[in-house]
């Protein structure tokens, strides 16, 4: 299932079972985090700062974690390797919002290694919220659609190579799926692929022009099907608020999921939003469309009985 980005909602809140916090760093103990031995006089009065010594021992306590917390978020912003995608390119640790995705590690192959190194300073960038993307330049005035969540990335190479007259920012989190998505596309000779490395959220709210988009994908997104975990499901208002923006008039949202009580929740947000109209005759669901693959996911769920609903709503 594919990796996604984060839930746009801005509370000040933290998540209620899976927060985000700075590490608290190594407990101070012994002479150094203690401070000295106090005697006398000095261990009832006031230093000559006009701090007791518990004063000195916390602040020495919050000076160690600072520390600690400085090291950890170097070392996240560092790329697995030279050259490639940044682990964490816009500190989005800092922004206490309920995540739609739970970054996860595992190993970058020889292959998807090569293709991060020879082709992400061509084809790679990462999202730092740092500057608004001029996809024209990007994609050679291409149409750009945004993919968001692509997993390991055959569906998208294959979409790219059977329509190259558009261009694809194609967003994921995950290494390994960014990799092979590149080797894929620098295999068939497409050139109309771009990998974006970070928060999908950051990209449309800090990164995107207003109508500098051509449609939206969103294919099978994590379901997160416990109730409680309903919050970080990725099409809500808010996200749909984000999105409206950055697309141009006529430009297609498209979803596919093969949970059912998910694809009820995007049928009902999508056209509860007033800037989205269904494309649908009957306002239902409409059938899988022939530019999207059968992916090997999708195959494995069809084959355990579950029913694959795809939604497309124009941007009025």
């Amino acid at each position: 299932m594919s990796e996604q980005p984060l839930n746009p909602s801005t509370a000040a809140a933290p998540d209620d079972d899976a927060a985000d916090t700075a590490p608290a760093g190594p407990t101070p103990t012994g002479p150094t985090a203690a401070g000295p031995t106090a005697t006398g006089s000095t261990a009832t009065g006031s230093t000559a700062a006009g701090s007791t010594a518990a004063d000195v021992t916390a602040d020495e306590a919050a000076a160690l974690r600072a520390a600690s917390f400085e090291r950890a978020r170097r070392l996240r912003m560092e790329p697995r390797f030279p050259g490639g995608p940044a682990a964490d390119p816009a500190g989005s640790h800092h922004e206490r919002r309920i995540r739609s995705f739970q970054p996860r590690r595992s190993r970058v192959t020889t292959g998807q290694q090569d293709a991060l190194e020879r082709l992400w300073p061509k084809w790679g960038l990462d999202i730092d919220g740092q500057r608004v993307l001029d996809l024209a330049e990007l994609f050679d005035g291409l149409p750009v659609v945004l993919e968001i969540g692509f997993g390991m990335g055959e569906a998208t190479a294959q979409m790219a190579a059977d329509d190259p007259g558009t261009g694809i920012l194609a967003v994921d989190v995950h290494t390994p799926g960014q990799g092979n998505l590149l080797g894929l596309a620098d295999k068939a000779g497409s050139t109309n692929v771009r990998v974006a490395n970070g928060d999908a959220v950051i990209l449309l709210r800090e990164m995107l022009a207003p109508e500098s988009l051509d449609g939206l994908r969103v294919y099978f997104p994590d379901p997160w099907p416990k109730a409680r975990h309903h919050k970080r499901r990725l099409i809500q208002p808010e996200f749909l608020d984000l999105v409206a923006p950055v697309l141009r008039p006529g430009a297609v949202v498209h979803c596919a999921t093969d949970w059912e009580p998910y694809a009820e929740q995007m049928l009902e947000v999508l056209t509860a939003h007033p800037r989205f109209e269904n494309t649908a005759a009957d306002g239902g669901y409409a059938p899988r469309p022939a530019f999207r693959p059968l992916t090997r996911f999708e195959g494995q769920g069809l084959d355990k009985g579950h029913v694959v609903h795809d939604l497309l709503f124009a941007r009025v």
